[in-house]
Parts: structure tokens; sequence; C-alpha cells
């Protein structure tokens, strides 16, 4: 019997002296400077594509991505595997309602003459954030509909992505947070309650292209990416070298139509944008605007009063940097939690689970998990974590084990109380998910309303507070 060929071991880090120049080159073709100081991660994501090519160490890599046949496949390739997709439906909540209650509703009254919105959604991953944008604009638009040309444009680096977009299907993992009667207005049950469909009103509104942000630098960008009325780039600009990012929101807010508006991630706001484009401090979230055209029809004098004047001031920004905004308040960790710090390996791992989940990978999720929690076992977060795997997986029973670990272990973890009554309830315990609902509303009441509560991904006390109210309230019981 022909013994099995074993594959060749992987290169160490150490002793692999081509990799400085495979790193400048990966570095200067994606602009993906993050990796500048993380060697390690770097790394790691490249032996996977040494595996997948047969690479044996960074020079062969090296000579396959500066192969004429099949150097651009394999640039797409690894691109996808050094970008970070982590995106799921209505992220950041601050930031959609920012979008429900001011940025969308100014657009709206801006072009009620044209009836057309232009949408771009850059760095949109699995297409969550473009369909988010979808199923909003039909809820503010309802019947009118039909009367606007509404354009989304969701566009990414990385090809798989794109294709899983375009399919409008998402594991429960992305739409985590949902509750089943809020998925059954804009989905479809599909693979015996595995996955969701998106409905077809709503992808009808996105569309999808591959393109590399950096081609807004260099003039090679399509023409069609102009003339946009709300532009979201968010946690994406994190990759970039700092002059880069400069760069790369003056060419984006050049790109907003006269009265546009710009949404960046959480952590990417610079006070240098205020130089050339219009801050607004909304609740919870920043936002930058491209100032509008005049008025040249109205008379000189104090302008009539309108509707917009319920938005805040947008006045140019004036010369230096703006006042700083107060960061929101954190949730406090508790005494017992303060001296426990998180093993690298376990980090490392609910990384790893992270990102393989938002990729649809579920089983790897899971099996990183496992091993984060090994790591360390007395960690609430990473026993969350493990039960939002297994739900995603359809594991419920494993689901709630894991979250009720998480409340034993932290008696205040509202995300977990919270999390529990959604699986409670959607499996027919009504009692017990309203107990827990129940419990997740009256922990968070103590709390000021913008606290971020912890693993709520971007949820805060006052948000989370409203969504219990919603939900009790359909079962005929109040909270307070």
């Amino acid at each position: 019997m022909p013994t099995p060929r074993r594959q060749p071991a992987a290169p160490e880090l150490a002793s692999d002296a081509d990799f400085p120049a495979l790193k400048q080159l990966v570095i200067q073709q994606t602009g993906h400077f993050y990796y500048s100081d993380k060697d390690q991660l770097l790394w790691e994501r490249l032996l996977r594509r040494f595996r997948q090519t047969g690479s044996a160490n960074s020079a062969a890599y090296l000579r396959r991505l500066q192969d004429p046949q099949a150097g651009d496949d394999e640039w797409a390739a690894l691109a996808a595997e050094i970008t970070i997709g982590e995106t799921f439906f209505f992220r950041y909540a601050e930031q959609f309602a920012a979008l429900r209650q001011t940025i969308l509703p100014d657009l709206l009254r801006q072009n009620c003459g044209q009836r057309s919105l232009r949408l771009w959604s850059a760095g949109c991953a699995n297409g969550a954030e473009p369909y988010s944008l979808a199923i909003l604009l039909r809820q503010l638009l309802g019947d009118a509909v039909p009367e606007w040309r509404l354009s989304v444009l969701g566009t990414d680096l990385n090809e798989d992505a794109l294709r899983q977009a375009r399919l409008g299907l998402s594991s429960r993992w992305s739409l985590r947070g949902q509750p089943v009667e809020q998925l059954e207005q804009d989905f479809e049950p599909a693979d015996q309650g595995r996955r969701w469909l998106l409905r077809p009103q709503h992808r009808a509104l996105v569309q999808f292209r591959r393109h590399n942000l950096l081609s807004l630098l260099d003039n090679s960008a399509p023409l069609e990416l102009n003339e946009f009325d709300l532009i979201l780039c968010r946690n994406v600009l994190i990759y970039f070298h700092p002059d880069t990012v400069q760069a790369l929101v003056r060419a984006m807010a050049a790109r907003l139509r006269p009265g546009g508006w710009l949404l960046l991630g959480h952590a990417e706001p610079n006070p240098s944008f205020a130089h050339f484009l219009q801050v607004v401090e909304l609740p919870g979230t920043v936002a930058y605007r491209r100032a509008p055209l005049p008025d040249v029809t109205s008379p000189p004098g104090p302008p009539a009063a309108t509707a917009t004047e319920a938005l805040p001031a947008l006045t140019p920004a004036p010369p230096g940097p703006p006042p700083r905004r107060p960061a929101p308040a954190l949730l406090p960790v508790p005494p017992s939690d303060a001296a426990s710090t998180l093993p690298a390996l376990a980090g490392t791992m609910a990384v790893q689970a992270r990102a393989a989940a938002d990729r649809g990978d579920l089983d790897t999720a899971a099996r990183a998990c496992r091993a984060a929690l090994d790591a360390a076992p007395t960690v609430a977060a990473l026993h969350q974590l493990d039960g939002l795997v297994a739900r995603a997986q359809g594991r419920v029973d494993d689901a709630e084990a894991a979250f009720r670990r998480a409340i034993y272990l932290k008696r205040d973890f509202a995300m977990a109380h919270y999390q529990l009554g959604l699986l409670l309830l959607d499996e027919g315990r009504r009692a017990e998910g309203r107990r827990a609902l129940a419990a997740a509303a009256r922990l968070v009441t103590a709390w000021p309303g913008g606290t971020l509560l912890e693993e709520g991904d971007g949820m805060t006390a006052r948000q989370l507070h409203a969504g219990v109210r919603l939900q009790l309230d359909a079962l005929g019981d109040r909270v307070g």
C-alpha cells in the first residue's frame, strides 16, 4: 500500500529571509499599512496562501504573485485573506439610528424634487451593510419607493465575499441580535432554517462591484463612482497609512454631491477632516457632510424656516481642530474581572473565531471558541461568543448552555441575558424568554443611556432597553 504523501512542514517566520520583501510588496500593493507592525499576524495569513498554492516559502510565493499567468488571481485571493471582513446587519446601532433619524430624512428632503438617491457602501464584505441600507430606505419611504430612483452600490476587494453578497443569503451569525419577528419581515428561511434569504424587493436595490479603494488616488476609479448622496466607509481605513487615509477621505468627499454625507468607523474620524468636510455631532456618533450649494433663489437676509432646521447646525468648522468629543461611557468592569487579563492564546483564538464566523466558516469558529475557552474558561465574554456561534450553527441546547455559563460568571452581563431571551422566545419558551429579557432591561436601566454594552457590537443601554420594551410589549408584558 503506497505511503501517503506528507505535506511539507510550514516554514518558520524567523528563518524566512524573504519575508521582509514579501511584506513590503503586500503593503505597497494593497495599501494595508495595518500590517506594518504585525509580522506574526501577517505571517499566519500568508501561511494559508502558502498551503493553498504549494509555495514552500516567501520566495516561492513572491514568484507566484509576480507570475504573469497566476499573479492577478493570487493577488485577489491574498487580498481576501488579509482583510478582516467583520460585518453584520445593522452593525453599530447608533450610526443606523443616525441614518434613520437624521441623515436619510435629510437626503430625502434634499432630493424630493428629482426623487433619486445614490448610496455607496465601500468595503461591503458580505453585503450586510448595503442590504441594511436597502431595508432602511424601504422602511422610510414605504409605498413611495416606486416613485424614486434608488441605487445602493456595494464594493469590496474580495471577490469571494462579493459572490456571497450577491446571493443574499445570511447565517444566523450575521443576523445576531435581530429577533425572529423582525427577520421574517425582511428575510425568508432557507436551508431548513440554517440560513436566511433577503427578500427580493431589498436585493433589487443593491448592486455589487469589485473595487480597490486605492484607485481613487490614481485616477483609475470607474466614472460611476461619483455623485453620491451618502458614502459609508466603515472599518476599512484602519488598514491604511495615515497619509493614505487623509487622501482617501478627500477623494471620497470629492465624490459626494453637495449636501452629501460620509460615515466612517468609530475609530477612524480625524480632526483634520474638518478642513474639507463639515463635522456633524449626532447622538453616539460623528458624521461628515459636504457643504450644500447656496440657495441662489433666496433673497438676501435671514433664510426662511425649513424642516431641515431640526438638524444639527451645519456651519463650517473653524480653523484648527474641532472640539474633542467626549468618549462614550463604557460599562464598568466588575472587580472580579478586573485582575483577569485575557491570555494571549485566548485572545488570538477569539479573533479567529469571529473572523471565521464572519466568512461563514462556523465549524472553524466553533473550534476556535473551544480553544479560547480551554485557555481562559472563566472569561464570560468567551462563553457569550461560543453561544452566538452555537446558535448560528443551530445547536440550540449548546447555545443556551453557553449563555447561561456567561451569566453565571458575570451576573450583570446584559447582552448574555438578552441573547438568552431571544433564543428562548425563538424556541417557544415564552415565560423563560420574557424573564431573561426583563433581566437585561432591569440591568441597563441603572446605567447611563449612552453606555456601550460589553459584547454589544455598538449597542447602547438605551437601545437595548428600547428593544426589550418592544419585545415585551408584543408579548403583552410591560417593562419599566
